[in-house]
């Protein structure tokens, strides 16, 4: 099996004894002082030297000026190509940039503010439309979740993301809130189910002093808000009934 070979190119003398060149070119786009010492160069091609210099700027430690000189075929000056100043090993580096769309989080959004749906959101699906197909997968769709007159609706991707989320959080059957509940909300009279295929499995709480009011909720979640909730008995019995003395009185001190 033949292998190829990658030629790498010898580093051109006139080129790699540029380096006052080459540190004058990073003065000339440095603030004063900031250039120091040299730190050798990498051969870029035939009659191309990378020259780099220590950047000495406080806030940029770790990096370096990277100065480019480049020479043509048969001629004697050594010119200056690119000037630039790069990230050296450990230099210090801003966070990897995030879409603002991937950094929102549940509640960051406030009134007035939007946050459009992406064409290829795979939580969506296609919905059932005056103008939609009857094809093989907006029937799949319809089975359990019916989009007339809407554009996408909810795709299985989307709908186990949520149960899943739903289930494992604060409304969900592990949370100290329902451990601690003498019932589960599907048995209380303030619990809502959800229409199509979450409905077995989530609704949501009417009631205005539980802690969930109007929240999405598991159906085997649970709160001490539960409608049919008996209040615990006393461990000492009913208090007794006072005793009032209508013949004897209590002197009281004159004014």
């Amino acid at each position: 099996m033949s292998r190829t070979r990658v030629r790498t190119p010898a580093a051109d003398q006139a080129c790699a004894a540029a380096v006052d060149l080459a540190r004058s070119a990073a003065e000339g786009i440095a603030r004063p002082g900031e250039v120091g010492e040299h730190l050798g160069f990498d051969a870029e091609g035939d009659r191309v030297v990378t020259h780099y210099f220590a950047c000495l700027d406080r806030a940029y430690e770790g990096w370096r000026w990277a100065i480019t000189v480049a020479r043509a075929s048969r001629a004697k000056a050594v010119t200056v190509s690119e000037t630039v100043l790069l990230p050296g090993k450990g230099a210090l580096l801003a966070p990897t940039w995030v879409p603002w769309s991937r950094r929102l989080r549940p509640g960051d959004l406030g009134p007035g503010d939007l946050l459009p749906a992406e064409a290829d959101d795979d939580r969506l699906a296609p919905g059932f439309t005056a103008e939609a197909e009857a094809d093989d997968e907006t029937d799949h769709q319809m089975l359990f979740e019916y989009g007339l007159g809407r554009a996408r609706v909810l795709s299985a991707i989307g709908r186990d993301l949520a149960v899943n989320r739903w289930h494992s959080g604060e409304s969900g059957p592990d949370s100290p809130l329902a451990t601690a509940a003498p019932a589960q909300c599907s048995t209380c009279g303030f619990y809502w189910p959800l229409a199509g295929a979450l409905r077995l499995g989530f609704g949501v709480c009417a009631n205005e002093f539980a802690p969930d009011d109007g929240k999405v909720v598991a159906a085997d979640h649970g709160c001490g808000a539960h409608s049919e909730a008996a209040p615990a008995p006393s461990a000492a019995g009913e208090a007794p009934q006072p005793i009032l003395d209508d013949l004897g009185y209590d002197p009281m001190p004159e004014g």
